[in-house]
């Protein structure tokens, strides 16, 4: 698989990745030792980053979207996110309320949509 595709499935940002791995494909028994057993270039940019927008959006708690609307086009680090979590600005808080609830209402047509198959 292409390398861009491997980072994604690892949850990381391929230009963070080492350059080997960003010119190689990658195959899925390699990926999958990566995943069992990470090496420590990995580890670090799974614990610190930079992170990808889908990371960040879950660790912040909202969409992809979400980040479009508070600006957030850039990846982003550990001590970045963590500064945003420990203060977060308006948009932050008004994203998670609207993330949340459309959880809720996606929740909710679900649940009407086993009860009407019934």
């Amino acid at each position: 698989m292409k390398p861009s595709t491997a980072a994604q499935k690892l949850g990381i940002l391929l230009s963070a990745a080492p350059q080997d791995f960003q010119d190689n494909p990658i195959t899925r028994d390699e990926l999958d030792a990566l995943r069992e057993e990470p090496p420590a270039w990995l580890v670090e940019l799974r614990k610190n980053g930079p992170f990808p927008r889908d990371v960040i959006a879950a660790k912040l708690g909202v969409s992809n979207s979400g980040l479009a609307r508070g600006g957030l086009t850039e990846p982003l680090d550990a001590d970045q996110v963590g500064e945003l979590l420990a203060d977060p600005p308006a948009w932050l808080e008004h994203e998670r309320s609207v993330h949340r609830k459309v959880i809720a209402d996606n929740e909710r047509l679900k649940a009407q949509q086993e009860r009407e198959r019934r």
